[in-house]
């Protein structure tokens, strides 16, 4: 069974804490404005907490539901492995079923899943000992995966660099240091001069809430613009590049990202501004061909119609909430993994960096 040591120091901001059966996590839906951190020990109720965007991002929601994973095991009172797995698959299958996008969610869980079915000799109290180390396993590898990919990434960028960035894929949506922001944070400790434009990314403001806050956290060099000002300032040379998270790739290099992904990636294209997409291996999928395939998940009108408790549209109106959008291959300029960057055939490269597991 899976054992798993020290987290390593990624720095910054840790969104997700276990410590003697008790999983904390920060409140995204509260920053930046409060910092109050939630506590869980029932995996009905971390799905609620994936389900609502206490927690998100893809590779965090994944870390995530891994703990969620262990709780139901650990309130499983079967007897027998048979009887054990059946209810333990229940569990994962109500997990799964939070947020339909992110592939990061089902990898997560099927991990926790093969470590129970490579052990069916076991007795259940020591597959409920193993699910715990398998989830803390996942949070520490996440990590760690981030901080391999943000050096793969810094390699790519000018010692002096603008960078525009759509959504959160900082340490708040992985288990520590971040995707996209994870390559900023690399390239800034390898001593480059970066300079970050952070879209506010409607309608849930993970830009301007999120993003904004942990690197000002960091004092790295911040810009807040509106998501319809990124093309005003590419024309005016005002970004060097473009880096963006993923919650899907498909097996072609389509990317599905947070909804404005696409725009911002044919406004690069037209201003001949490399767009550079960060992720773990865990986020390729390829069992889906192309992007035509990924599930888009519409999330509740609400978050357009308002921002908190105020009111922005008029009562009755109808209202489109894709949460994600899909950005076509040919407009990535490279994918950047923890196994290396693929460029030009994604198909191949994508599938080797798979295979090296």
């Amino acid at each position: 069974m899976s054992n798993c040591g020290a987290f390593p120091d990624a720095g910054g901001i840790r969104p997700i804490k276990y410590d003697n059966g008790v999983l904390r996590l920060i409140d995204q839906r509260r920053l930046p404005t409060e910092e109050v951190w939630l506590e869980y020990t029932d995996y009905q109720e971390v799905a609620e907490a994936i389900r609502s965007m206490v927690v998100r991002g893809a590779p965090a929601i994944g870390v995530t539901a891994a703990y969620g994973a262990y709780f139901g095991a650990l309130a499983i009172e079967a007897e027998t492995y048979a009887d054990f797995i059946r209810e333990f698959d229940q569990v994962c299958e109500v997990l799964a079923g939070t947020r339909p996008t992110a592939i990061n969610l089902c990898w997560a869980l099927d991990r926790m899943k093969s470590l129970v079915q490579a052990n069916t000799d076991q007795p259940v109290s020591n597959l409920k000992i193993g699910l715990e180390y398998e989830a803390m396993a996942i949070n520490e590898d996440d990590i760690r995966i981030n901080m391999k990919l943000g050096r793969n990434g810094a390699a790519l960028l000018p010692d002096q660099v603008r960078i525009l960035t759509h959504c959160n894929a900082g340490a708040l949506a992985t288990g520590g240091y971040g995707t996209a922001l994870g390559v900023i944070r690399a390239a800034v400790a390898a001593g480059k001069e970066v300079a970050v434009i952070a879209d506010e990314t409607r309608p849930f403001l993970q830009g301007s809430r999120l993003t904004a806050w942990e690197l000002q956290r960091d004092n790295i060099q911040t810009v807040l613009i509106c998501d319809n000002m990124a093309g005003y300032l590419m024309s005016k040379g005002a970004i060097d590049a473009v880096i963006v998270g993923a919650d899907r790739i498909a097996a072609n290099g389509d990317v599905a990202n947070k909804i404005g992904t696409y725009t911002v990636a044919v406004l690069a294209k037209e201003h001949n501004i490399p767009f550079y997409v960060a992720a773990p291996i865990s986020t390729i999928d390829l069992q889906i061909a192309d992007g035509s395939e990924i599930p888009i998940e519409e999330r509740d009108i609400r978050e357009v119609t308002h921002i908190g408790e105020q009111q922005l549209a008029p009562e009755n109106i109808a209202v489109f909430n894709p949460a994600f959008d899909v950005t076509p291959a040919r407009l990535v300029s490279a994918i950047i993994t923890e196994h290396g960057v693929a460029q030009d055939n994604y198909t191949e490269q994508l599938a080797a960096f798979v295979r090296q597991g």
